[in-house]
């Protein structure tokens, strides 16, 4: 690009007070258990509080821990499968999607994804499916809500667990306006630093299920129910989650519908900014074709999006684009992850001590989920979204990706 940057100062961002909700409410939940001396929440009140409001804005009863990956251990361990059993999930995620499946002695099992939305495909889902499959993990990709009616339609004709990863979907929705997180038999949340709402790291994992509800609560806290003495019900971890990071959860809960709210309004700024570039189009809940967008670049579906990260599809050359983007002051980066999560050395190296259990004779190839692999690859490029952006900062970055479009 040639001239001055669109933009010189940075935008807000995750990790400065300008781009998070973090202020008096926080403070003063931090004292608040710091003045009452009872920081561990066996005997506090802070995560069950938590809990409870996290089960009401859900409908669901909810377990609080330590992480969002503790969360879908949880979840996981909550199956009950045996060892060397599958689990279907996506190429496209954090590794804290399939650690725990390791962790369980289970074997991640990859299905394809939606070339547009980088979503589990439930054609994909269910063409990977064998008598060992147990569960199927769906990760809701930067806020887009994934076909979950035909992924709970795979799992229910073959009597699978479906567990629904909602770290980036806080308050998503299907474009019928369902919420995410109540179509599967677990749901599970992350308070990671850069999540929609933080307090630093925390999860919470929701259910309908009260059998599910009771094991995980076990497994979180190293299997005692802690009602009839020190006794040890079942295999479990300390997953507990502290009274301190469930009160600063407590206070950031409450504000959780009006960042999606402000991020939901700054993407429909962005879309109607964008409308007039030529080779720019929206796309449904179902996606364009792939033939369609290699003309110009395709954008989210606005409808139930919770806008974590702000998803752009374009034909080719994604790192091109995501170094313009990043030259004109608007922070890009191309194919969210470096490779899919079967293409990482854990996957071919040992996972126990020098053995592969239970992934031996198990191989991940290079192109064993090809759409996943080209939206890494070639066509994905994902702006940060923050609920702090401003009329203007919304501006600036449509006019940086009207300038670096081939066709601005």
């Amino acid at each position: 690009m040639t001239g001055d940057p669109v933009r010189r100062t940075p935008l807000p961002g995750v990790l400065e007070p300008a781009g998070r909700t973090i202020g008096a409410q926080e403070r003063a939940a931090v004292l608040r258990v710091l003045d009452s001396a009872v920081l561990c929440s066996t005997f506090g009140g802070e995560t069950r509080a938590l809990e409870a409001e996290m089960g009401e804005l859900y409908g669901r009863d909810a377990v609080a821990c330590s992480s969002g990956t503790a969360a879908l251990h949880l979840a996981v361990a909550a199956v009950g499968f045996d060892p060397g059993d599958e689990v279907i999930t996506t190429p496209i995620s954090d590794f804290g999607t399939v650690a725990p499946i390791l962790a369980q002695n289970g074997v991640p099992v990859f299905a394809d994804v939606d070339p547009m939305t980088g979503n589990l495909d439930p054609a994909a889902v269910e063409a990977a499916i064998t008598p060992r499959t147990r569960a199927i993990i769906v990760v809701h990709l930067f806020g887009g809500a994934a076909d979950v009616v035909g992924l709970r339609s795979v799992a229910d004709r073959h009597g699978l667990v479906l567990i629904e990863d909602c770290a980036q979907a806080w308050l998503g929705t299907t474009a019928g306006g369902e919420l995410l997180g109540t179509f599967g038999d677990i749901a599970c949340f992350s308070l990671q630093q850069y999540k929609h709402i933080t307090a630093g790291d925390g999860g919470l994992a929701v259910t309908a299920n009260a059998d599910l509800a009771t094991r995980m609560r076990l497994f979180m806290d190293k299997g005692w129910d802690r009602s009839g003495g020190r006794v040890h019900l079942v295999l479990g971890l300390n997953y507990r989650m502290t009274e301190l990071v469930a009160a600063v959860a407590r206070a950031q809960l409450a504000k959780v519908a009006d960042v999606v709210k402000r991020r939901r309004r700054s993407a429909e700024q962005l879309v109607a900014a964008l409308g007039g570039t030529a080779g720019l189009s929206g796309h449904g809940p179902t996606g364009v074709s792939a033939e369609g967008v290699l003309a110009g670049v395709a954008l989210p579906s606005l409808a139930g999006h919770a806008f974590w990260l702000f998803p752009l599809v374009v034909a080719s050359d994604n790192h091109v684009w995501a170094e313009a983007l990043t030259a004109e002051g608007v922070p890009a980066s191309a194919g969210y992850l470096d490779r899919t999560l079967y293409a990482n050395p854990v996957f071919t190296g040992p996972i126990y001590g020098a053995s592969r259990y239970p992934l031996e004779g198990r191989e991940y190839p290079a192109g064993l989920c090809p759409n996943a692999e080209r939206l890494i690859d070639r066509t994905l490029v994902v702006l940060p979204w923050n609920e702090a952006y401003t009329e203007t900062d919304v501006d600036d970055i449509a006019r940086a990706i009207r300038k670096v479009h081939p066709h601005g």
